[in-house]
């Protein structure tokens, strides 16, 4: 499933109160405790994410102390927490790297995760206990999971998706041209390179976005070879078209560029950079005359998106109506209609 189905898949696990041992599947670096932990802010949730490859069993199960004074438990010991395990209220334990951690750590976690306990400690009725871990073919340290093991869990498998990560690229400002650079070669999203340390993936681009807003250079995170590609892409923006002026409604006398990549640039540059409603509808305007239904819904599915973080939309819509020819390009896409 995509990241976005996903989230929708542990949302209903949350509103229909299914505790249910749930392990999520999925290359590194995809988004997979990204999500978790969105679907616990929405759900109001507290959020618990526990690496278990970092932690030893005893991190876990807590410290043996003997029962100290004179009673009928004298002569033994009892299992004192970890003060980072939910002691009350509701939300998400999440244990992140299920299968890289050593057997007997997992032996501890499976019995956490199955029997919501362990030693002298017992999960919280209001919380959910989630896994993670990642697969054989993502080249990862992991050790194998018994069939009867397995099969007491829900298995939920997440494969990276260009059009979630888009999504979520746009509503956390990711930078410009990284968005641009991937709609254009979205093949680069998530690339593993055994040869590499740094390779692309969803992870790595939120830091190349970072670096890339701060000037400097990406290829310590997403490698050299999407490094280099992105830059080339980069150098194409000295070719863009005047977007403040279309942006203004002064775009009569611009083309729309005739290269594929200048393309993907200039329709998400005028989706980002567009301040409200009157600027969006002139970026329209422009497309709608100078360029084909192609580009037009790919700016269209952006900007509905940014519009309603800037809260936009109900604006833009109002002004749509008002165009004759917008509306016959809405009757063209129902797809972008739903999102109005």
């Amino acid at each position: 499933m995509t990241p976005a189905n996903l989230q929708k898949y542990l949302n209903k696990l949350v509103k229909n109160q299914l505790h249910i041992s749930t392990m999520i599947w999925g290359a590194p670096g995809i988004g997979k405790s990204s999500i978790v932990a969105q679907v616990a802010q929405e759900n109001n949730l507290d959020f618990i994410d526990l690496r278990l490859s970092q932690l030893a069993p005893t991190d876990l199960r807590g410290l043996p102390v003997a029962v100290a004074g004179r009673s009928k438990k004298q002569g033994i010991s009892t299992w004192y927490p970890p003060d980072f395990l939910p002691q009350d209220g509701k939300g998400i334990l999440f244990l992140d790297e299920l299968n890289m951690a050593p057997p007997t750590m997992q032996g501890v976690a499976q019995q956490l995760i199955l029997d919501r306990k362990v030693g002298a400690y017992e999960v919280p009725e209001g919380w959910f206990i989630w896994a993670a871990g990642n697969r054989k073919e993502d080249r990862a340290s992991i050790f194998e999971m018994p069939s009867p093991l397995a099969n007491r869990f829900l298995h939920l498998e997440v494969t990276v998706d260009f059009d979630s990560f888009k999504a979520y690229a746009l509503t956390n400002n990711f930078h410009e041209q990284i968005i641009a650079f991937l709609s254009y070669r979205s093949e680069l999203l998530h690339k593993l390179d055994i040869q590499s340390h740094a390779w692309a993936s969803p992870r790595t681009w939120e830091m190349a976005s970072k670096l890339h807003s701060n000037q400097i250079d990406i290829t310590p995170a997403v490698g050299e070879g999407a490094s280099a590609e992105f830059n080339a892409f980069v150098a194409l923006y000295q070719n863009l078209p005047d977007i403040d002026g279309i942006l203004k409604g002064k775009g009569e006398k611009i083309d729309f560029p005739t290269e594929a990549s200048t393309r993907y640039a200039t329709a998400i540059a005028l989706a980002i950079r567009g301040k409200n409603a009157d600027e969006a509808l002139n970026s329209f305007r422009w497309l709608i005359d100078k360029a084909g239904n192609e580009w037009i819904q790919l700016f269209a599915v952006d900007l509905m998106r940014i519009m309603r973080e800037k809260g936009q939309l109900g604006a833009l819509s109002k002004l749509i109506k008002t165009e004759k020819q917008l509306q016959t390009f809405f009757k063209d896409f129902q797809n972008i209609i739903g999102i109005l």
